[in-house]
């Protein structure tokens, strides 16, 4: 609520007045004028305006009542102008003093019902609270006063550490373009738990020249959550929880361009459950669904943290080993289809069925230098190994490469 052309005008008025001794001042040194003036000339004028002596007489008796009714009606005139002018004044301060605190209240209701917290701060290392909301007890679990001038604690110390330089960088960013900045970062709560935070700020220059950041810090952890969960679901198979097909090409080749520039071999694993038909046939999809994710914990459990598997649609698995020539390879595929025959899946029925997997290993770069080739060279292994009688591992030919190339 701005300040109406009434207010701007008072508070000229107030600006413009005189101090209160000089008005006094001036009023004293008009009385003695006048004062002075009154004895100095009316005996002269009334002896010139009244040359008989009786009338003299009864003018001079009658001057000194005539000054004091003369002055005091001045006076009375002067002081109703003053105390009026005063009283209006005063009644301007009052009303200005009555907006201001109901502006006040309704600022404070306002930043009390944020979802998050309004601050006001220096810009130093530990961002030093010059103000806070009372929303900071709701988004940090500390009260107001805790943060200000940190009394109990830093508003920098609750930032993750490892968000502090990039923070940094982009609020002198903003002030050096005289722009408002937003920024997503951690901060660890009173209680130790974390959440994700979004800031909106701007940077104040104040009279004497220092900076202070003003803006408002909102909580966006469920945000945060769902953006996740989305990212997982575009990344992830939904049924058994490993890399989908577009991330684990993804992976695949990220793999395949660093055993390039390093000059190290990698492997590709194709994987495939034998007679897997049979199960969904006889059992339900439901209960297949339940094998496919028991063999993915599997099979997850039984490689290295650098390995990563993918589900390629179906009941096919691609596994990627980067730094593992073809003997190693072979050995881990070996020991994988003897893990999955030697475990009886779960159907989630309280029942168990025996499975085996046929697997297909090709190395880079004996059996191919791109993806392509590679998983091509893998696929053909494991069909091998399905005319060999399935349940068994087998090794992509050399001459492979060269066709698929």
């Amino acid at each position: 609520m701005e300040p109406s052309r009434s207010d701007y005008q008072g508070m000229k008025r107030l600006n413009d007045n005189r101090t209160p001794l000089r008005r006094a001042g001036w009023a004293a040194v008009v009385y003695l004028i006048a004062g002075f003036a009154w004895i100095a000339f009316s005996d002269t004028a009334a002896e010139a305006w009244f040359p008989d002596p009786q009338a003299l007489s009864l003018v001079q008796t009658w001057k000194g009542f005539l000054f004091v009714l003369t002055t005091g009606l001045v006076l009375f005139v002067v002081l109703l102008r003053q105390l009026t002018k005063d009283r209006a004044l005063l009644t301007l301060q009052h009303n200005q003093r009555q907006a201001l605190r109901k502006r006040e209240r309704q600022l404070q209701v306002l930043m009390d019902n944020l979802p998050g917290m309004a601050y006001r701060c220096r810009y130093d290392p530990h961002w030093t609270m010059l103000f806070v909301s009372q929303g900071c007890t709701r988004l940090t679990g500390y009260e107001p006063e805790d943060l200000i001038n940190n009394r109990v604690v830093s508003y920098a110390s609750l930032m993750d550490e490892g968000d502090s330089e990039r923070i940094l960088f982009e609020v002198q960013t903003a002030l050096d373009n005289d722009e408002s900045f937003s920024l997503e970062y951690g901060l660890t709560r009173q209680d130790g738990s974390r959440i994700w935070v979004w800031e909106r700020g701007r940077g104040i220059e104040e009279e004497d020249g220092t900076v202070v950041l003003e803006g408002i810090v909102l909580d966006i952890s469920d945000r945060k959550t769902l953006e996740n969960e989305l990212e997982e679901l575009a990344t992830r198979d939904p049924l058994t929880g490993l890399f989908n097909r577009r991330e684990m090409s993804r992976v695949l080749e990220e793999e395949l361009e660093r055993a390039r520039r390093y000059q190290r071999p990698m492997a590709v694993l194709w994987v495939d459950f034998d007679h897997f038909k049979d199960i969904n046939d006889t059992f339900g999809h439901a209960a297949g669904d339940s094998v496919l994710r028991s063999i993915s914990r599997l099979l997850q459990s039984s490689v290295r943290s650098v390995d990563s598997i993918g589900r390629f649609g179906g009941e096919e698995f691609v596994i990627v080993l980067p730094e593992m020539d073809l003997e190693e390879a072979q050995e881990t595929a070996e020991r994988l289809r003897r893990k999955v025959a030697d475990e009886p899946q779960p159907l989630g029925n309280d029942q168990t069925v025996p499975l085996t997997i046929s697997v297909g290993v090709a190395v880079y770069p004996d059996h191919g230098q791109t993806a392509s080739t590679l998983c091509a060279a893998a696929d053909k292994a494991m069909y091998l190994a399905k005319e060999r009688g399935r349940n068994c591992v087998a090794m992509a030919h050399l001459h492979d490469q060269v066709h698929n190339q």
